[in-house]
């Protein structure tokens, strides 16, 4: 039975609304109607039967979870996941007996696996607790309990697979070591979506500047290993070259990690090689569809990942809408290409990014366009001068990497400068008339100049609104997020960072996010106002931000941070630039009060 693209994209919607609607009942029920479906030759039928086979396999998953028992652990886990720090010691998510755990360590524990890869089999003692109720992001990641390690015994090297992928991955980091560490941690996460040891900071700007997807390996890296390996592919014949691509596919997902974006775009390579091989050519938007459900018959818990949801909107919105955006857009050819394909992918994801994220930064526009090209240039550059580096040592690898650098600094400097420029940022009702005016412009084609014109102004006039908005002057005093408050007069800003309430320390990524959206540059005091605020997030302010001082009841607890640190003054009066501030020291804070002078 052959299903048309609007089938396809059905069938893909229902197995995606069975995988939300978990049900017990209904795999017994779907599997009967997808034998009918098949016999009867009836389209339909076999997409509601396809969304209840997906709600049954979703419960299962799910009651899956619920089997581990609390308690203490002593014994073998394989590491699914690479280590990755962790509130100052590591987080690594563990198979073992079928289940997955998320499991924590600190000190000396933590000192053993922080340099352990995924695949790797490792001896440990520890305690096993359920996961909390609130801890929903754990689900798609199939976790059904988490392991607090006291003590790793000893690991050994995991499958021949994994060790393949490991070598790879080592040797492609130790051809990175000529480079400095922030430059490092950039390189790994463009080519091989590892991002755990990037600074505070640089990650702050990449998501300011909407380019994190930069860091997510996906279908893009899938494509470059491919078009690697394409002198060999075309010297096989028609079948081999299907083993070999799947063969190439699997390896660069065990070297990735299998995120979500790598498996929706491995499934896509795979399916669009095998119907290649059998000489069919579907729609690229039926190849989207197949391949979605069957990575939702396989795994129906990667709908509720958040990477999952993003990769999907952003092809289908490429597939879709790119081509119509081609004929709207002015300018020449190259640029309303990348145009196209950019504001594409960005109204695709629109609707996942505001419900999950909040407001789209106006910069993305302008800083996927400035961005990408490189990007693809040191993905590619980056896995062969990479390997090459790796194998040659430290003599050569700086010469070979010379180009990677080039095109790092450029990212980093697009991220840094965009994130920073005040461009203001897109909600819900921006977005809704950017697409409507790039519809009306579409539609408007072939309509006369005047309707497509009319168009493109209400999309611009979308954005323009944004930015204006993002330069309305500052509020006095505000809340810019979770334990940071701000007072502001003029080009003078005080900055003071207390707890996240409950007991709980704020973290770097919030902080940094709440200051760049609020256009804090420069800063004339931070005030470190609880002693629950971790130093580390004091040093990622001072780095990311010029201060003048910081004011803080412990200034023993800071170390050496680059800037004058104080207690507060006797009596807590104070002056910085246009402001007047009173620090009152309490037994376990300090409450500041500002006003202009």
């Amino acid at each position: 039975m052959s299903l048309s693209p609007p089938a396809t994209v059905a069938l893909a919607l229902a197995a995606a609304f069975g995988a939300l609607h978990p049900s017990r009942p209904s795999l017994g029920v779907g599997l009967g109607l997808v034998a009918l479906a098949l016999v009867g030759r009836r389209k339909w039928l076999l997409i509601l039967a396809v969304a209840l086979v997906v709600s049954g396999l979703a419960q299962r998953s799910l009651d899956g979870l619920g089997e581990v028992r609390p308690g203490r652990w002593v014994g073998e886990v394989e590491l699914v996941s690479d280590p990755a720090p962790s509130y100052g010691g590591v987080r690594v998510d563990v198979r073992t007996g079928g289940h997955r755990l998320e499991a924590r360590a600190e000190g000396p524990a933590a000192q053993a696996l922080r340099w352990r890869l995924a695949g790797e089999v490792v001896a440990i003692r520890g305690v096993v607790t359920p996961v909390p109720p609130e801890a929903g992001w754990l689900v798609p990641r199939h976790i059904g309990g988490r392991l607090h390690l006291s003590r790793v015994e000893g690991w050994r090297p995991g499958s021949w697979p994994s060790q393949v992928a490991n070598g790879l991955r080592r040797r492609l980091m130790a051809g990175a070591e000529s480079m400095s560490p922030r430059y490092r941690s950039l390189y790994t996460g463009l080519v091989i979506g590892d991002d755990r040891m990037q600074p505070a900071g640089l990650a702050d700007d990449f998501r300011g500047a909407g380019l994190t997807h930069l860091l997510a390996v996906s279908g893009q890296n899938v494509a470059f290993v491919l078009a690697l390996a394409g002198p060999v592919v075309r010297r096989l014949r028609l079948w081999p070259r299907w083993f070999f691509t799947l063969g190439m596919i699997g390896m660069f997902g065990l070297v990735t990690r299998f995120e979500p974006s790598v498996l929706r775009a491995s499934a896509l390579a795979a399916l669009a090689t095998l119907v290649m091989t059998t000489g069919h050519s579907p729609a690229r938007v039926t190849l989207l569809g197949w391949a979605t459900v069957g990575l939702l018959v396989i795994d129906p818990l990667l709908v509720q990942s958040v990477g999952f949801r993003l990769s999907v909107a952003a092809s289908a919105a490429i597939v879709v809408l790119a081509p119509r955006l081609l004929a709207v857009l002015p300018g020449p050819a190259r640029l309303r290409e990348a145009m196209a394909v950019t504001v594409a992918a960005q109204l695709g994801v629109a609707p996942v990014l505001l419900a999950t994220f909040g407001p789209i930064p106006v910069a993305s526009l302008p800083a996927n366009l400035l961005a990408v090209p490189v990007a693809g240039a040191i993905m590619v550059w980056g896995l062969t001068a990479g390997l090459l580096a790796g194998l040659a040592g430290p003599s050569v690898a700086w010469l070979l990497q010379i180009p990677t650098g080039a095109g790092l600094a450029w990212l980093e400097g697009v991220a840094h400068h965009l994130a920073r420029a005040g461009l203001g940022e897109l909600g819900g009702g921006h977005v809704v008339a950017l697409g409507a005016g790039l519809a009306v412009a579409a539609v408007g084609v072939g309509r006369g100049p005047w309707v497509r014109h009319a168009g493109l102004m209400v999309a611009g006039g979308a954005v323009l609104v944004a930015v204006v908005a993002g330069r309305a002057p500052p509020p006095l005093r505000a809340s810019v997020a979770t334990g940071v408050t701000v007072w502001r007069d003029g080009s003078t800003a005080l900055v003071v960072l207390s707890d996240a309430g409950g007991g709980r320390s704020v973290g770097s990524a919030g902080v940094l996010e709440g200051l760049r959206r609020s256009g804090i540059d420069r800063i004339g005091l931070l005030v470190v106002a609880d002693s629950s605020v971790p130093p580390e997030v004091v040093v990622d302010v001072l780095q990311g931000h010029p201060t003048t001082g910081v004011v803080t009841a412990n200034p023993g607890s800071l170390g050496p941070v680059g800037v004058p640190v104080a207690r507060p003054p006797l009596g807590g009066g104070m002056e910085v630039g246009h402001l007047a501030l009173r620090i009152t020291s309490l037994a376990d804070r300090l409450v500041v009060d500002a006003r202009p002078r």
